[in-house]
């Protein structure tokens, strides 16, 4: 397994992503990997790692910058709020990682996706609304909510995996997403967990009262359910 750290820019801010990949002498499918509210982390690199095994060329993420990371609430929302400001820093950053994956010498540039968790979610998303040239994106309880602009027609399949009770989507969100997609004519799935909340990937999220639960069986059968997708999307 080959892993290394890749410095990008955007402006003047530089940006470093994980890749980790197998040894391989034909360019592999790749997935970009987009991180929750706290930033690039442990958790988004083990799953690079762990698609990596399965045979793909992986990228996490970084939307905020080199060694910027959230350690607690109040970290990660002034992090984060900046990007609900400004939706087209989203869509920036996630094209310029996805350039970044597509002109690794181990990758198809032709056979890519994203998957991201939570604010990752949301940039998935964001970047399959762009109209971008990928195979497909998956969210994990991912922010629904739509930018300003959606492009006329959304050429990646989309996979949308949703804790029924999470208290941070509105209906009219999940609304609003399948009616952009199905006019955008998109090859669009939403699977929802039932008795499930945010967060139900991250072992770490243990805040009931506040929504954010990890659920082993919503985080089994969704990750069964990507991996699933990938191999068919990225075929």
């Amino acid at each position: 397994m080959h892993t290394a750290y890749i410095d990008y820019q955007d402006g003047d801010t530089v940006l470093e992503g994980f890749f980790s990949a197998p040894e391989s002498s034909a360019p592999l499918p790749g997935v970009l990997i987009a991180h929750a509210w706290g930033g690039r982390d442990g958790f988004v690199e083990d799953v690079a790692k762990r698609l990596a095994a399965e045979g793909y060329a992986c990228m996490a993420l970084d939307m905020y910058g080199k060694g910027r990371r959230g350690s607690n609430d109040d970290e990660c929302r002034a992090l984060i709020t900046p990007f609900f400001e400004d939706r087209d820093a989203i869509k920036r950053r996630m094209t310029l990682a996805l350039e970044t994956l597509s002109s690794q010498e181990a990758v198809d540039a032709t056979r890519i996706a994203a998957i991201g968790f939570c604010f990752g979610g949301m940039c998935v998303l964001d970047l399959a609304r762009s109209g971008a040239d990928v195979r497909g994106v998956v969210s994990f309880h991912g922010l629904l909510g739509a930018p300003a602009q959606t492009a006329a027609r959304i050429p990646a399949s989309v996979l949308v995996l949703h804790g029924h009770d999470d208290p941070l989507v509105g209906e009219q969100e999940i609304s609003q997403l399948k009616a952009d997609l199905t006019a955008a004519g998109s090859d669009w799935q939403f699977h929802d967990f039932g008795s499930t909340v945010h967060a139900f990937t991250n072992p770490a999220a243990q805040d009931k009262a506040a929504g954010k639960l990890f659920s082993e069986k919503a985080n089994r059968r969704s990750w069964q359910l990507a991996r699933d997708f990938l191999a068919e999307v990225l075929r």
